[in-house]
């Protein structure tokens, strides 16, 4: 006979196995947190945590061996709930993340999440269903709330928000969105990107969400035209992001769309502009030229082959200061420079100023060539020098041309000096006891204007003019210039036409100089009481009031044939006793500081 103990010994050591399974099967499962069931294949409670009575708030001997929809009088009859265990498992093994929202009646209306797995039993082939529930009531009422102000925020904002689906139709967007497109929310909800864009924009449209969808990574300042419900165009530029739901599985694309028209439009006409001005700058004969504030150039006209004989790329790859002016101009350059940016350091910059310089450049073939430089700044919003834009001349034909004038200025000079020096010497012929009268007339009136901070061009034509001022004198008979005793009253009237007499003679004379006027008032009195057409004041031009002067003093310094010398004290005397009545304040104040501070003194 067979021995039947030790098979019946082996199934009581399995059942003892599986008890002890089962056992610790159960603590892991009430050791979980989250409700959980354990269904059979028929939906029925095989088990449940611990946790699940507790949140549910049933007792185990109502659920063990029920049905899961008539669980606590049938509160689990959840249509969702039905078709995820009866059509969804049996084609598959799981389900993930469903949501249900549901009113139980011994907790309330909750919204869970649901996570099925179908797993082997233990005992038998048949298997059995895990159902792990998570509830997300509390959560999903914090999302709302934040929603809610995310859209209310939305709503408030510029920018046209928006929301679309992975076929371009919009789900959501906030009235800015409708303003900018021009339709009402009726109207645009469910729209295609297609239905407010032409062909070109729209494509372009698509491989920008196409870019956000491959690469997970928003794409931003994207630029596209839009045609609003009028017809009207208009530009929007975006930026576009993945929208995902709670899974992080993507849903869609949100974006925000501003409206950058009005940008567009002046970015267009400053391209026009420039490109106007590029071509003005490229055809001009001067060189416009821009460098950096290391003085490097990033910019040069055409025009620079004819000045330098470089090509633009020449300067541009090669160029510095160094290599385009000669020491001593880049000297003048580099301290003008410095000059200029010690001032932008403190309160006395000027913003709008430019300078000018006359620069010596090199040229490619060794030569130089001098140029005139006008440049001045460009500046950024908060008024900050970023680069210096100028403009460089051909000015050697200039300086030719001004040396030729100069030459030409020079040889005139000889020659008018020449011609007054006849005219000197033929006054002093006729009255040989003035001679000399003039020069020393010329030179204490030139000191005189010197001392007053006359420039040297009219100190030039007082020198001219004090040389011939009694020219007039030629028209008088030489008895009555060298008579030894006391004019009578006729003989002085002749002498007193020697100023008008002068001025006739001088009149037609082209001259720089105003020397036919200066002879004709340079007996004119301050107060109107000189000759010959007793002018005052203003009426005297300045020349003429130093001439007056610079007259009185000699001549009563000097030896007259009709009395001796005075001397000089006696002359400044009268030049301090009827100063502003004869002659002019500043002239005779000038005059008593030469001799008297300075030590100026007649040549004899």
């Amino acid at each position: 006979m067979k021995d039947q103990s030790k098979p019946k010994q082996t199934q009581i050591q399995k059942k003892a196995s599986l008890d002890e399974a089962s056992e610790y099967a159960e603590n892991i499962i009430n050791t979980v947190h989250e409700p959980l069931i354990i269904l059979d294949h028929d939906l029925r409670v095989v088990s449940a945590s611990r946790s699940f009575y507790e949140f549910f708030k049933v007792k185990p001997e109502e659920t063990e061996r029920q049905l899961i929809y008539n669980l606590g009088n049938k509160q689990w009859n959840i249509p969702k709930l039905r078709g995820l265990l009866e059509t969804i498992l049996p084609q598959k093994t799981t389900f993930d993340n469903y949501e249900v929202e549901h009113d139980f009646p011994t907790i309330g209306r909750r919204i869970i999440l649901l996570n099925a797995r179908q797993i082997n039993r233990v005992l038998g082939k048949e298997r059995i269903i895990l159902l792990a529930i998570e509830d997300i009531t509390e959560r999903k009422r914090l999302e709302n709330l934040l929603e809610e102000k995310y859209r209310t925020i939305l709503e408030d904002i510029q920018e046209g928000y928006f929301e679309v689906d992975f076929a371009g139709n919009f789900t959501f967007f906030n009235d800015s969105l409708c303003r900018f497109l021009g339709y009402s929310k009726e109207e645009l909800m469910g729209m295609n990107n297609r239905q407010y864009t032409d062909k070109e924009h729209s494509k372009k449209l698509f491989q920008a969400f196409n870019k956000v969808y491959n690469t997970g990574k928003p794409t931003e300042g994207f630029d596209w035209q839009i045609i609003r419900k009028d017809g009207t165009k208009r530009y929007a530029e975006a930026s576009v992001s993945l929208q995902k739901d709670s899974s992080g599985k993507p849903t869609g694309f949100r974006g925000i769309a501003r409206d950058v028209t009005d940008r567009k439009k002046v970015e267009e006409d400053l391209k026009a502009s420039e490109r106007k001005y590029r071509l003005l700058a490229d055809n001009i004969h001067d060189v416009i030229f821009v460098l950096d504030m290391n003085l490097k150039y990033t910019y040069i006209s055409p025009s620079v082959k004819i000045l330098r004989g470089y090509e633009p790329e020449e300067i541009l790859k090669q160029q510095s200061i160094e290599q385009t002016l000669t020491p001593s101009s880049q000297n003048l350059a580099m301290r003008t420079f410095s000059e200029i940016m010690e001032l932008e350091r403190s309160e006395r910059r000027d913003i709008n100023i430019s300078r000018t310089l006359e620069l010596e450049m090199r040229r490619k073939d060794g030569t130089t060539v001098w140029t005139e430089v006008k440049f001045s700044f460009i500046r950024d919003e908060d008024q900050r020098p970023v680069s210096i834009v100028g403009l460089t001349r051909d000015i050697t034909e200039c300086n030719q041309d001004e040396v030729k004038l100069q030459q030409t200025i020079d040889s005139l000079r000889k020659s008018v000096g020449a011609t007054i020096q006849v005219m000197v010497s033929a006054v002093e012929m006729r009255d040989p006891y003035t001679a000399g009268h003039q020069i020393r007339v010329a030179d204490i009136a030139c000191a005189i204007a010197a001392e007053m901070g006359l420039p040297q061009d009219k100190i030039d034509g007082i020198r001219m003019a004090g040389s011939i001022h009694d020219i007039g004198k030629l028209s008088i008979p030489a008895e009555i210039l060298s008579k030894p005793t006391n004019l009578t009253e006729i003989e002085f009237s002749l002498i007193k036409e020697h100023s008008r007499s002068g001025y006739e003679m001088l009149k037609n004379v082209e001259s720089p100089w105003p020397l036919a006027q200066i002879v004709y008032q340079h007996h004119e009195w301050m107060d109107g009481s000189g000759y010959p057409r007793n002018l005052k004041g203003d009426e005297i031009i300045m020349e003429a009031r130093i001439m007056a002067v610079a007259d009185v003093v000699e001549a009563m310094a000097s030896h007259r044939p009709y009395r001796p010398a005075l001397g000089i004290d006696v002359a400044l005397a009268e030049i301090e006793k009827n100063r502003g009545i004869f002659y002019d304040d500043a002239v005779a104040d000038a005059c008593l500081r030469l001799f008297r501070e300075k030590g100026y003194q007649l040549i004899t």
